[in-house]
């Protein structure tokens, strides 16, 4: 390859750029705490339903987790359900812990499918540091909605996430039908 080929900085190469400065933030963990997420003092599932209502994600409280979206969601409507008590491991969950974190997830999926007609789910959660946690000192399971074609070429491709909502929207709407929901979580 001759130098005239190669790739020249400032030099058009034909590739169309969406920007996603958000990101960043996220990328480089420049919005990590100093002594990272292990404390419950800097852990962000902790201090998220502390959050005053105006900058607050959390779109649903029960009495012993919570629902929040992702600052940070694949999909919109990307939501996480988490222990108030900052703990890592699956096995360390109480029993009324775990029996609301399934309620939640459930109570998650109905809500996101009447907002958005989501047509299916990715539920799961990283367990350690080494198995995709980013914050592995707080757990957290994920619910993900999907649609028919939503890996298309952007993602795949691109590596490009294309989000139509803001995020306070996408709450505002949830927190509504999470409120309107049917009450079958509570069986």
């Amino acid at each position: 390859m001759s130098t005239d080929d190669e790739i020249q900085p400032g030099v058009p190469d034909n590739l169309e750029r969406l920007w996603t400065p958000h990101r960043l933030t996220y990328v480089s963990g420049s919005d990590r705490p100093e002594g990272g997420y292990e404390a419950p003092s800097g852990c962000p599932f902790c201090l998220a339903p502390k959050a005053d209502e105006e900058h607050s994600l959390v779109v649903a409280r029960g009495e012993v987790v919570y629902a929040v979206l992702n600052l940070y969601p694949y999909n919109p409507g990307h939501l996480l359900i988490c222990p108030y008590r900052h703990v890592a491991d699956y096995p360390e969950l109480t029993g009324p812990e775990t029996t609301e974190l399934a309620q939640f997830t459930q109570e998650a999926m109905r809500v996101i499918r009447r907002v958005s007609g989501a047509h299916g789910f990715n539920i799961g959660m990283n367990q350690g540091g080494v198995a995709g946690a980013g914050i592995a000192g707080h757990l957290h399971q994920h619910v993900v909605p999907r649609w028919g074609g939503d890996a298309n070429f952007m993602p795949v491709i691109g590596q490009t996430k294309v989000l139509p909502q803001l995020l306070t929207d996408t709450r505002q709407l949830l927190m509504k039908a999470w409120s309107e929901g049917d009450g079958s979580h509570l069986d």
